[in-house]
């Protein structure tokens, strides 16, 4: 490698040495555009000599950068630490043990849980401990060839305590406005009433219609109450094995005796399944969904037509479609208010009721975008027996 070095600076000073004479010789002969190419190349020779004769500097060497995963490690544990929900760990030999402050705080141990209530391993879906509820979420972890479970547990009580102030909010502000709206009118009527008394005769005819609206308006003021107590004293659903095909049918048959003539019922054969819930509230909120889609379809000005479909996957979906004109936009994020409602016999209670009844059940009623009104009840499986 050396040689190579040298022989290649002695030929360029050779060529060097070349072009100075070759220079000479075109400035005495006039050649001087041949003078400024010799040039030219003697300075790139020049420069090629300077550069071989410099020493070489190694370059530095570049240190491969490591990941510090007991830096990360560490940090991960500071988090889950500082986690609010209690963390445990199921090991394949069946262990549990506390993952942070949480789970050692509520289980009172450092590390190795030695009384384990039976629902940790049973793979229940809540646990009772310590006076307070817990939904159980279960992860399934496998890393370094060994296979186990982390468990998160989630206050049951703090959330519902959370949604029950919500709904008690909204509640409480629909009842006021609604009382409001009537009472108004109510009071006003009463004075004026209680004015025309003083009239010489007092106009019986006038005080006639006075005190029947009166008596109209108190009427539906009571009707509104009674709603509101139907709504506010919804049980807790009862579950048990129930046959789809057989809620159907039901459906069916009450459709028909409600509507035959005037709205068209079209159901689609259910999944061959026995779910567990409650048969009498998802009749009754699946009902409640086939009047308002019933009462939408006559208002559409076409062929009245509703469906009534299933599927199970990972969950059950019903469906309740009608042909109608759909729900407006502006009243899509209060359809399911309680008392909120867009037909002027209305009682506004149907489908929040509904809601309410597949919330009891784990699940959730949507409104689904499309033509007409597409009402979907989504409902976690629990298969009973076949």
């Amino acid at each position: 490698m050396g040689s190579r070095g040298t022989f290649a600076t002695l030929l360029s000073q050779v060529l060097l040495f070349g072009c100075g004479a070759a220079a000479v010789a075109a400035w005495r002969g006039g050649f001087y555009a041949c003078l400024v190419l010799v040039l030219l190349l003697g300075l790139w020779l020049a420069t090629l000599v300077l550069l071989h004769a410099m020493p070489t500097r190694p370059l530095p060497e570049v240190k491969e950068v490591k990941a510090d995963g007991g830096a990360d490690r560490a940090v991960l544990r500071a988090v889950l630490d500082q986690a609010p929900t209690p963390l445990l760990t199921i090991e394949g030999s069946g262990r549990v043990r506390a993952l942070n402050r949480a789970a050692r705080t509520l289980f009172a141990v450092e590390d190795v849980l030695t009384d384990v209530p039976d629902t940790l391993r049973d793979g229940a879906p809540r646990l009772r401990y310590a006076g307070r509820s817990y939904r159980i979420d279960r992860i399934e972890a496998y890393g370094a060839g060994a296979a186990r479970t982390i468990l998160a547990l989630v206050d049951i009580e703090s959330e519902e305590r959370i949604a029950e102030a919500r709904a008690t909010r909204e509640l409480l502000q629909v009842l006021s406005h609604e009382v409001m709206n009537a009472l108004t009118p109510i009071a006003s009527l009463a004075e004026s009433a209680l004015e025309t008394l003083d009239d010489d005769p007092p106009p019986v005819g006038r005080l006639r219609e006075m005190i029947g609206t009166l008596s109209r308006r108190a009427e539906g003021l009571l009707h509104f109450t009674r709603a509101y107590r139907e709504l506010a004293r919804l049980p807790e659903p009862v579950l048990a094995p129930t046959s789809l095909q057989m809620v159907f049918d039901d459906l069916g048959r009450m459709f028909e005796a409600r509507w035959a003539g005037q709205v068209s019922f079209a159901p689609e054969r259910p999944p061959d399944l026995i779910a567990e819930l409650d048969r009498d509230q998802i009749s009754q909120a699946l009902w409640a969904l086939l009047q308002n889609g019933a009462e939408a379809a006559l208002m559409g000005g076409i062929t009245p037509r509703v469906c009534l479909s299933a599927q199970s996957d990972d969950r059950l979906s019903l469906r309740v479609e009608d042909n109608g004109a759909g729900v407006p936009d502006e009243a899509r994020s209060r359809i399911f208010q309680p008392f909120y409602t867009t037909k002027a016999e209305g009682s506004g209670i149907g489908l929040s009721l509904a809601r309410q009844i597949v919330r009891a059940h784990g699940g959730d009623l949507r409104l689904l975008p499309g033509k007409g009104a597409v009402f979907e009840v989504s409902l976690p499986v629990r298969r009973g027996a076949q």
